[in-house]
């Protein structure tokens, strides 16, 4: 986003801003084929292969916890969740303190991914 922010003014970021401050977000839905599957690790985790749940940090909704650095998440389109989770598996994506989400992704297959990343869409 730097670059395209460059060559903003302070007022065409402000503008910006209330644009979007004033968009509604569409409602998603969970897969009904990936929803068991994604509400059981997203609210316990999946303790034979030590994933912890992601409840603990994103919360019962997905809303997060600012104070501790934790994005709300409810809601989140499933496509962008899933590439999310698979870049912090690859290490394509860093920003996680402690190697938090990049421990929990590693031991996750593709389709525990999907359906999390499914649940995630349809949590309000």
């Amino acid at each position: 986003m730097a670059g395209q922010a460059a060559g903003l003014s302070k007022a065409d970021m402000e503008n910006l801003a209330a644009h979007y401050a004033q968009q509604k977000i569409a409602a998603g839905s969970a897969d009904e084929k990936l929803l068991e599957l994604g509400e059981r690790i997203y609210r316990g985790g999946n303790p034979a292969n030590k994933i912890a749940a992601c409840i603990a940090c994103h919360g019962p909704n997905g809303a997060g916890n600012p104070a501790a650095n934790f994005p709300s998440l409810g809601g989140q389109h499933a496509a962008y969740t899933e590439k999310a989770l698979k870049d912090f598996r690859s290490e394509a994506r860093t920003n996680d303190a402690g190697k938090m989400m990049r421990n929990i992704t590693e031991k996750m297959t593709d389709r525990e991914i999907a359906a999390v990343a499914s649940y995630i869409q349809g949590l309000r």
